[in-house]
């Protein structure tokens, strides 16, 4: 659908690109943790599949992106 802002490509996506909000360290941390628990100690993993669920709002999608991309930078 054009103009979809839930869709990754296009405009929007490429606004979000630009303008990343930015995300605490501290809070990426402390959620690292808690994926860490709910997903039995695979926070990666954890992350990845919680960013396929629908719905997903905004906010927490940039908090799951940031704590992808430190664990991947680990």
């Amino acid at each position: 659908m054009a103009g979809d802002t839930r869709e990754e490509g296009g405009f929007a996506g490429l606004l979000r690109m630009i303008f990343r909000p930015s995300v605490a360290k501290a809070e990426v941390r402390a959620e690292i943790w808690r994926l860490g628990e709910r997903h039995r100690g695979w926070p990666l993993e954890g992350a990845l599949a919680e960013l396929k669920e629908p719905g997903l709002p905004m906010a927490r999608a940039i908090l799951l992106r940031a704590c992808v991309q430190q664990l991947r930078a680990q």
